[in-house]
């Protein structure tokens, strides 16, 4: 049987330090929701002492999301009274509350921060577990820049505040300067010691990303003996941020012929946490980031392509139904290869092609790739409709097809205060349909009157805009994902005009979901 790791979540603690990322309690209590969901062991929900709406947040996810026994709820305090209570009276409706706190340990801290000596802060550290001890029985202790603390006198305050009865000590990595050989053997000399002294003690790590290390640093105290991981969803936190929870875990899961643990996160609900993070906190992920990026189980090389398609484990070491997704994604682009193409219309059963047409198809997909960035489904029914009227193929499948999806051909909108408004029209066929319709922001508009065009239910989960280039005429990059019949579908477009990349967007995610209804073959 292998080792148990807990995850000791605080992207609600040390996550929302992130400039701009501060939640209010209904947001905080949904992502609270949802870690609870992905299986977290303890979920870090603040800092109560900072004010008052902190205090409150905290207190209501102890009541709401700690109303049972399969989670912890904790916040941080300085090892001061004022900040211990404020845990304290936060956390302690919480089925399994617990009190975390923090003192330094480095010279550095020790010197320049507090301005006093080794042994003062020692005692200050004794003093605040023994009066936490006083008022719940679960104490984590976290000794704040131990990788650059001594080591005789960082174990001498670790085992001072255990035998004042501290149950779990945490080792924090504060400012990124370890590195995982390092880091690991320090955490193998601690663990050593500490399960000497008192195994019952949990052995925690705690480690920012200064230096990009962050999740090495926390894989090599994993391999060395540490008991619990402290992370962030998206490894958001302060500076550069923290460890984040879905590598770390992916890593563990991956990799279990190396670490020889295991955690009881639900790794299916990875995604849905980083999205429900980054959309309330209006943090994007790196599109590269691994595991939540969006282009991490994204292939356009066309000899990627190939591989995948031939085998999946040619280039795919996590299927991406483990994370939450609902399948890899072959982005069809200029640098798509052929079998990438072929595979796509077999799959819109177009599996009948000779070799001649294929090769036709095939070039005036490239041609509109090289345009359009990226080629959909949709239009690659238009690019085999095209080519079938040109060359008298007769196919009524095809042309029913291709008439049933939508193009944008002209749009208006209003900005304004009191009420903004969008007018469209749009293509379907050889119908010509016109729309307008007011809404809350000219995005919201925009959709509205182009759902009046579709006449579906269309539920959107995310909007999301970036440039993709410099200067006044800047591209400017446009995602949406929508749901539809519980499916979720996304898209992308690209234009100067960013109201036009949204339009077009939100006509690419119905003509998707037009395809995914309309499919002969599966």
């Amino acid at each position: 049987m292998s080792r148990k790791i807990w995850v000791f979540d605080t992207t609600l603690r040390d996550g929302e330090q992130v400039p701009g990322a501060k939640l209010n309690l209904y947001e905080k209590l949904e992502v609270a929701h949802q870690l609870k969901k992905l299986k977290v062991d303890i979920i870090e929900a603040g800092f109560p002492a900072s004010s008052e709406g902190d205090f409150n947040a905290v207190k209501e996810i102890a009541k709401q999301v700690g109303n049972t026994n399969d989670i912890t709820i904790t916040a941080l305090a300085r090892a001061v009274k004022a900040d211990i209570d404020a845990v304290y009276h936060s956390v302690k409706h919480a089925e399994n509350p617990l009190i975390h706190m923090v003192l330094g340990t480095s010279d550095i801290h020790v010197e320049k921060k507090f301005s006093k000596s080794k042994s003062q802060i020692l005692d200050i550290g004794v003093e605040a577990v023994k009066y936490a001890k006083t008022l719940l029985p679960d104490i984590q202790y976290s000794t704040e820049d131990a990788s650059r603390s001594d080591f005789e006198y960082l174990w001498s305050t670790i085992e001072a505040v255990v035998k004042a009865g501290a149950t779990m000590i945490n080792v924090p990595d504060t400012v990124g300067f370890a590195e995982p050989e390092q880091f690991g053997e320090l955490i193998y000399k601690l663990n050593d010691r500490l399960k000497n002294l008192d195994d019952s003690v949990l052995l925690s790590v705690h480690c920012h990303n200064d230096l990009g290390m962050a999740t090495a640093n926390t894989l090599a105290a994993v391999k060395n003996g540490a008991d619990k991981v402290e992370c962030t969803i998206n490894g958001i936190g302060e500076r550069a941020g923290n460890a984040a929870l879905e590598e770390v875990v992916m890593a563990i899961n991956t990799r279990s012929d190396v670490f020889n643990v295991h955690t009881d996160i639900d790794a299916k609900e990875i995604m849905n946490t980083s999205r429900i993070v980054s959309s309330l906190m209006g943090l994007e992920v790196q599109v590269n980031k691994a595991i939540t990026g969006d282009n991490a189980f994204a292939h356009s090389s066309g000899i990627h392509q190939d591989g995948l398609l031939k085998s999946r484990d040619a280039y795919e070491i996590i299927r991406p139904e483990d994370v939450g997704l609902d399948d890899m994604e072959l982005v069809l682009t200029a640098r798509s290869g052929r079998h990438a193409v072929k595979d796509a219309l077999r799959k819109l059963g177009f599996s009948q092609l000779n070799e001649e047409q294929f090769e036709s198809i095939f070039t005036e997909f490239i041609a509109l790739a090289d345009k359009k960035k990226e080629v959909y489904n949709h239009d690659l029914y238009v690019i085999v409709k095209n080519y079938f009227a040109t060359n008298n193929i007769e196919s009524v499948d095809v042309n029913n097809y291709a008439d049933s999806f939508y193009e944008l051909i002209d749009l208006q909108v209003i900005s304004n205060t009191t009420f903004p408004s969008a007018s469209v029209r749009m293509k379907k066929g050889t119908e010509e349909i016109n729309s307008s319709a007011v809404g809350t922001g000219p995005i919201d508009a925009l959709y509205t009157a182009i759902l009046k065009v579709v006449d579906t239910d269309i539920k959107l989960l995310e909007y999301k805009i970036s440039s993709v280039s410099r200067g006044k005429e800047a591209l400017g990059k446009v995602k949406v994902i929508a749901e539809f019949n519980g499916v979720t579908y996304n898209a992308n477009a690209t234009d100067t005009d960013v109201i036009k990349a949204s339009a077009l967007a939100y006509v690419n995610v119905v003509n998707k979901i037009v395809v995914e209804n309309l499919l002969p073959v599966k």
